[in-house]
């Protein structure tokens, strides 16, 4: 899962991002409340983590025009606002979820994994299904048919988002910012190496390649393929 985290105290925001990536996310770090609407508005994440009080454009500010521009990525608000006023106006300009400073990273993953859940409507509790795939995004697992592996997180990255977007094209951009967001830079051919390893786990046709594009995550073939 790609999260953007959009916070100014720099000591929190470190803490938070290795906490988050343990769990096999990408996540983006911004301090400022412009650049944080702009990220929204131009590039694609799961979900974002926001806080309110921010330089240049306040938290609740992203929040209405994001949503305005039609906008759904899950928001869940981290602040130090306390007041139930404004408790009420962040739920209710849009935002999914709002938890307040101090927190316990244990709560705020477990509020992540209730957001998300909650945005996989077409997709059971137990994961996100596509022909006899099944991915488990809490534990990283994957089912196909009677078996379970635990996928390497790039792979699990790559193998995630095409899920969520069966029969669509996903860009090579796209993927390789699944992947590795804005601070890791990606070898050339790492993409096509991973997608490799997962063509051998799950069918040789089941990830299409569009040449000069990106791939594509064939439903059909998904429940055709035997494994090699």
């Amino acid at each position: 899962m790609r999260i953007l985290l959009v916070e100014d105290d720099h000591p929190l925001a470190l803490t938070m991002l290795d906490m988050l990536r343990e769990d096999q996310n990408t996540v983006d770090w911004l301090d400022d409340g412009q650049k944080a609407l702009n990220a929204l508005a131009d590039e694609h994440f799961d979900l974002a983590i926001l806080d309110l009080t921010l330089p240049r454009v306040d938290g609740l500010d992203i929040i209405r025009r994001t949503r305005q521009n039609g906008n759904q990525t899950p928001i869940i608000i981290l602040t130090a606002r306390t007041d139930l006023d404004e408790k009420l106006q962040g739920l209710d300009s849009g935002a999914d979820d709002y938890l307040t400073k101090p927190f316990a990273m244990a709560e705020l993953k477990a509020r992540i994994r209730a957001v998300t859940r909650r945005g996989r409507a077409d997709n059971s509790t137990a994961g996100i299904r596509v022909g006899r795939l099944t991915l488990n995004p809490e534990t990283g697992n994957l089912s196909i048919g009677n078996d379970t592996v635990m996928l390497p997180r790039s792979e699990f990255q790559i193998l995630h988002y095409l899920m969520r977007h069966p029969d669509q094209v996903a860009t090579r951009r796209r993927l390789e910012d699944q992947l590795y967001g804005w601070e890791q830079g990606a070898e050339s051919n790492s993409l096509e190496v991973h997608v490799h390893h997962l063509r051998r786990r799950i069918g040789k046709t089941a990830i299409r390649t569009l040449r000069g594009v990106g791939y594509l995550l064939d439903s059909d073939a998904v429940g055709k393929d035997s494994l090699e």
